[in-house]
């Protein structure tokens, strides 16, 4: 927020600057409608996600977030899982010898420093429709998407859980809450998150961007976010309200969301054993599995 929009919330009642600011808001989501509806590259990506409604239903699925909790987490038990993956999660790849079902990013920041490596990926990529300039440049260059690429019309506000993906999603302040939509949408039920240590050693306002200036402690490996990375803050207070809406929809259509991360410091969802997860205990919302494919 610059000075000049901090002086005017200072004088105005605190009601009448959050419906200006809501105003503002709306207007803005919605000069973004056409394009994000109308642009033939979104057109192919709403008919591409109609494909995926429903396609898991009755499906487990594991949503694997970045935090240094993967490192004490067997995640050679998801090989045959369904899963998603998010930001720089194929770092991972190499080592775990298969990639995730899925790849999802909508952090501008993170698609224009990794495009090269996102492109590569040999899986569904779901991006958020704001990085299309990164890849209306490779386009430029000769280079062309793959039919794997498939845009996402998230915003930063205007809160909501889309049970339809289709249209626009918010994101919550994490792309944690994107993939809770996209699981969602797909019929995932059970769906279990690792990996979602809602904790961060870094500090400072919300949402600023840094660049890096050392290793990485914030995630599964230290060059993650590495030396001359540029990346934005957690808002952890935001993404909670964002995962209270998640569970509720969920519970609303008779389905679950479950943590199995070890040792994470997110307290809204019921919390699971990890292990627990590959065992035939006599638990229906456990051990509704399926292998996957890729």
């Amino acid at each position: 927020m610059n000075e000049f929009r901090r002086s005017i919330k200072g004088l105005l009642p605190p009601s009448v600057w959050q419906i200006a600011s809501e105003a503002r808001y709306a207007i803005h989501r919605a000069t973004q409608w056409p394009q994000a509806t109308m642009h033939p590259w979104r057109r192919i990506s709403i008919q591409r996600l109609a494909e995926f409604q429903d396609i898991h239903r009755g499906n487990r699925c594991f949503i694997i977030g970045n935090g240094p909790s993967l490192k004490n987490t067997n995640l050679g038990l998801l090989r045959d899982e369904y899963t998603f993956g998010m930001n720089r999660i194929y770092l991972l790849f190499p080592e775990l010898g298969f990639r995730t079902t899925y790849y999802l990013a909508v952090n501008t920041l993170v698609i224009e420093q990794c495009v090269a490596e996102i492109q590569s990926l040999p899986v569904p990529k779901f991006l958020s429709w704001r990085s299309r300039s990164v890849f209306q440049s490779l386009e430029k260059d000769g280079r062309k998407m793959d039919r794997q690429t498939i845009f996402l019309h998230t915003t930063y506000t205007g809160p909501k859980f889309a049970r339809d993906v289709r249209g626009r999603l918010w994101e919550g302040a994490t792309v944690t809450y994107v993939a809770l939509q996209l699981a969602y949408f797909m019929g995932f039920d059970p769906v279990i998150l690792i990996g979602v240590d809602h904790n961060f050693s870094a500090q400072g306002r919300p949402n600023t961007t840094i660049i890096s200036e050392g290793e990485d402690r914030d995630h599964f490996d230290g060059s993650y976010f590495g030396k001359g990375f540029r990346w934005q803050l957690p808002d952890l207070a935001t993404s909670e309200k964002a995962y209270v809406m998640a569970r509720q929809a969920y519970l609303q259509a008779g389905r679950q969301v479950l943590d199995a991360t070890i040792g994470g410091k997110l307290t809204v969802f019921p919390k699971v054993d990890y292990a627990s997860l590959f065992y035939d205990f006599p638990n229906p919302i456990l051990i509704k599995r399926a292998g996957r494919c890729g």
